[in-house]
């Protein structure tokens, strides 16, 4: 089995859960996307708006204030890198889109958003789309599930299938780990994460500085989830994952050099 692909993310918030702000300034956040490039990301994930467990939404001229240079200037830097957006809003997406991103990732993606799935369709670029129970501000107040596993699948099946219908190519599949999922389901879905590969779509699986991490090691300072984060890709390398999206690329790539001299 071929090592995933690595998507670095850069988010340029004043909030985010991993770095609480550290590239919010456009500057820091262009040169740590630059980073992440020549550490071995094939991805950049930029995003503007804060998706962690109780955070507000922001308008969309604020995201745009803050996404665009920044995509405008690692396209201007480095060409050929694959810039996803992050962002559940249609005309973000088209704006992002319109500088030169190339996958939108939309984190409330069984939601069926027409709008945005026209934007995708329309500029032929790739959708990633995300299983959430509820929205970020409440998704961690007590989420059930009948079977976590059969659900998540249906919905993305469901989701896919319409998207598909609404004329996206490029479809990426995402069971949302940590969003609106308790420690329990989070493990059952790892556990059970091949069953996804029927969904006959590439996954891409987002478990870096997760709180469940934290919480299953006792690891309160996220920076400090970046050695288990690695670790626990390790041992889901037998498993169908096509891109692993995480914030310290570095670890990653040595994972995967390691891996590389070995199979």
């Amino acid at each position: 089995m071929s090592f995933p692909k690595i998507m670095g993310i850069v988010n340029v918030t004043p909030d985010s859960f991993s770095d609480g702000g550290r590239y919010f300034d456009s500057k820091l956040a262009v040169k740590h996307a630059l980073d992440l490039i020549e550490e071995g990301a094939e991805y950049i994930d930029i995003g503007g708006e804060s998706t962690r467990p109780g955070s507000l939404s922001v308008d969309a001229e604020e995201e745009l204030r803050r996404v665009l240079p920044v995509i405008r200037s690692v396209l201007r830097k480095k060409p050929d890198t694959i810039i996803s957006i992050d962002t559940t809003k249609p005309y973000v997406a088209l704006r992002a889109v319109g500088e030169g991103a190339k996958l939108i990732n939309n984190i409330s993606g069984t939601k069926n958003d027409d709008e945005l799935l026209k934007v995708a369709s329309e500029n032929q670029v790739g959708l990633i789309i995300m299983h959430i129970q509820g929205e970020p501000r409440t998704m961690q107040v007590n989420p059930v599930y009948n079977n976590v596993v059969e659900d998540v699948y249906k919905e993305l099946e469901h989701s896919i299938i319409y998207a598909a219908g609404k004329g996206v190519k490029k479809i990426i599949a995402d069971v949302g780990i940590g969003f609106g999922k308790t420690i329990e389901h989070n493990l059952v879905l790892l556990k059970n994460i091949e069953k996804f590969k029927k969904l006959k779509v590439p996954l891409i699986l987002g478990i870096s500085r997760k709180s469940f991490i934290g919480t299953l090691l006792n690891i309160e300072n996220t920076d400090d989830r970046d050695l288990p984060t690695a670790l626990l890709h390790a041992l889901l390398l037998s498993k169908p994952i096509d891109i692993i999206r995480v914030h310290n690329v570095k670890n990653i790539n040595m994972l995967r050099k390691l891996y590389s001299e070995i199979f």
